[in-house]
């Protein structure tokens, strides 16, 4: 169970990361929604709610999530919704309910890396990145493969303008349970895939979106060729949730039935 054994409501981005950096166990507290997730001792939570990053915003070559926007704002917004037809909201409508989605906060949902998170694929897919206070850009890939980052407070994400066509679908057993399994595919000029909740991390199968991207014409075996690459190229586990065997079967299913639904709203 999380112990949390002071409270702190930081006044600025400064303020907060340097009483972040003053204990290990000192962390960001965003909505706090999936802090049960958690089993250790927290000195300071740091409370960053002041600090105004929950606005959502459009540039000339992107959208703007600030970190502190709920996932229920998000869903909601026209800006994302408009990115990708969509696939980031249409993840988020998948998040348990309208409840948890008012509470969870964007930076709460990607800085635990959560393995069942149904954030990742799309984010991946749809070439996002994340700013953080100190470090600066780096792209959701090299997140996912850092395995240890030093302190640092996630600012925003940000979304190329992409008017490409996106697809999204998550296997679960109940509508308020977590991923078996969730697959996103983008295509603009290339296509993307990436396959979470395996129960590992988000992750794009490299080998399988180069054969795929190689090909001058998408046939009904060219896709399930990819298919079958991107299944042996990704390890898939047994847990409580569901056996290996049943989620390579559902990736692989919804990954050809992905495909064929991209490029029909392609054409």
């Amino acid at each position: 169970m999380l112990k949390i054994k002071d409270y702190y409501k930081a006044q600025s981005l400064e303020d907060a990361y340097k009483v972040l950096q003053e204990d290990d166990l000192n962390i960001i507290i965003a909505g706090g929604a999936w802090l049960k997730q958690n089993n250790k001792q927290v000195n300071k939570a740091i409370d960053i709610t002041l600090i105004g990053l929950n606005e959502i915003i459009a540039t000339d070559t992107a959208i703007e999530i600030g970190a502190m926007a709920s996932l229920r704002q998000i869903q909601i917004s026209d800006l994302v919704k408009q990115q990708c037809n969509g696939i980031l909201s249409e993840a988020i409508n998948h998040i348990m309910g309208v409840g948890i989605r008012n509470i969870a906060t964007l930076g709460g949902s990607v800085m635990g890396k959560y393995a069942f998170s149904d954030l990742f694929t799309p984010l991946l897919v749809m070439d996002a990145s994340l700013v953080f206070y100190k470090k600066g850009e780096m792209s959701v890939t090299e997140f996912l493969n850092t395995k240890k980052m030093e302190k640092d407070i996630l600012i925003k994400i940000v979304l190329p303008k992409n008017n490409g066509i996106g697809y999204f679908h998550k296997v679960q057993k109940t509508r308020l349970d977590f991923a078996v399994v969730n697959v996103a595919i983008s295509k603009n000029e290339l296509f993307d895939i990436a396959i979470g909740a395996r129960p590992s991390i988000a992750k794009r199968p490299i080998k399988a979106i180069e054969f795929l991207n190689k090909q001058t014409k998408i046939t009904e075996a060219i896709i399930k060729e990819t298919s079958k690459i991107a299944i042996e190229e990704l390890k898939f586990s047994t847990n409580s949730k569901s056996s290996s065997e049943y989620r390579m079967l559902v990736a692989a299913t919804y990954l050809k039935r992905g495909l064929k639904e991209v490029m029909s709203n392609e054409s």
